[in-house]
């Protein structure tokens, strides 16, 4: 049986914090907005979302793209599920170090 969503989510966020040791992860509320991605991550002056899935293939709720499209021209925001994990999170390097 694979992970759950939430067990992803929880080593992505220890990761976070090894890979970016200053960094503050927020864990944003799915009942304020719709579609606000899962994580927020603060690193210095720079920003980032993450929207966590169990798979690439799971299913994304209504506005989800949305605002993942819309934070990623602010930004960076991407859709991260444990096959682009590596790949996320080399970008997410990228941009921080920008």
């Amino acid at each position: 049986m694979g992970k759950l969503e939430r067990d992803f989510q929880r080593e992505l966020i220890k990761d976070l914090k090894t890979i970016f040791p200053d960094c503050i992860v927020l864990k944003n509320d799915p009942n304020y907005i719709q579609g606000i991605p899962d994580l927020t991550i603060l690193n210095g002056n720079k920003w980032a979302t993450l929207e966590c899935k169990k798979t690439k293939t799971s299913s994304k709720r209504p506005n989800q793209s949305y605002y993942v499209d819309k934070m990623n021209g602010m930004s960076y925001s991407a859709f991260i599920s444990p096959e682009n994990k590596e790949d996320i999170l080399n970008d997410l390097k990228q941009t921080f170090e920008s």
